[in-house]
């Protein structure tokens, strides 16, 4: 009998690599990422069976080819584990405008590109997909505003998505992830200066960061389930409860935090500009910003 078929998006590295490889036991996986390379490379550690597609999911053209391609040789798709994404961080008025709509048109809008030209197949075989949002979508998550704001219509559009796609067999899962110890996380501390480094002033756990191979462990589990959540670390699950007195605890204290942040925005700004400076250097780009920023893939 035939694996079922999981296609993976940001799936050269990080969160999307340490999940394809626990789900290669008992699925045939499709790798979509932007990075040639790498991608050749993570389908190495997938099996010989590994599908691979350069795909950048802002090109609506290049997402129906991707998904063509993992068609045509695998027969269909049965799991997508949509989770390419980029990072940004700041001081949301002191940025460029044009920071959120480069976030927003990758995170949001790009991933909706790749479910969209997905759930034909997954219609057809009664599928499940799973988006990754991020914990920062559940309260104010000063620093990384412009992230923030993108993964929380992500995690809406998929509530909605779920529910005019459940009388048609399929599930749909969101993923809420604190810091993991991926290339984003790590690039910004390294990258950027005093506004990447803002994690290490948060109090208790909001500072710790949590591997990506637990964090691949606990999405493979939550896709074999079909689960409608996957959290990590612990304390994210009490947030969907307590939203309303967390997000008022957050912003009390805030206002040192915020302070520091407008120091660090501004030194960076001085040094890269109000658009660059919302990014690692290895991200920043122009201002038709998701044909540039839009290169760097994989939360």
């Amino acid at each position: 009998m035939a694996k079922p078929v999981a296609l993976v998006t940001g799936g050269a590295r990080g969160i999307g690599l340490a999940t394809a490889r626990r789900l290669a036991s008992d699925h045939r996986i499709a790798l979509l990422d932007l990075e040639a390379g790498a991608l050749e490379q993570a389908a190495s550690l997938c099996g010989a069976d590994t599908i691979t597609a350069v795909c950048d999911i802002t090109d609506q053209a290049q997402v129906d080819a991707a998904v063509a391609k993992v068609v045509a040789e695998a027969g269909g798709i049965d799991v997508v584990f949509s989770n390419a994404g980029i990072g940004g961080g700041g001081s949301l008025r002191l940025l460029d405008p044009d920071v959120l709509a480069a976030i927003v048109n990758v995170n949001l809008t790009g991933n909706w590109r790749l479910i969209h030209s997905c759930l034909p197949y997954l219609i057809e075989r009664r599928g499940y997909v799973i988006a990754n949002a991020s914990a920062s979508a559940l309260l104010p998550a000063i620093g990384i505003g412009a992230y923030a704001s993108s993964k929380a219509g992500l995690e809406q559009l998929m509530n909605v998505l779920r529910s005019e796609v459940a009388h048609l067999g399929v599930d749909v899962g969101v993923s809420y992830f604190w810091f993991v110890g991926t290339d984003m996380v790590d690039g910004a501390e390294s990258e950027m200066g005093r506004v990447g480094g803002l994690r290490s002033e948060m109090p208790g756990p909001l500072k710790r960061i949590v591997s990506v191979e637990s964090v691949g462990e606990k999405l493979a589990t939550g896709i074999r389930k079909r689960a409608r959540r996957v959290v990590a670390p612990r304390w994210v699950t009490p947030v969907f409860f307590l939203r309303g007195i967390i997000s008022g605890l957050v912003e009390r204290g805030a206002d040192e935090i915020a302070a520091e942040l407008d120091d660090a925005t501004a030194e960076r700004i001085a040094e890269t500009g109000a658009f660059s400076a919302a990014f690692r250097s290895s991200q920043a780009g122009h201002h038709s910003a998701a044909e540039n920023v839009g290169r760097s893939l994989g939360d």
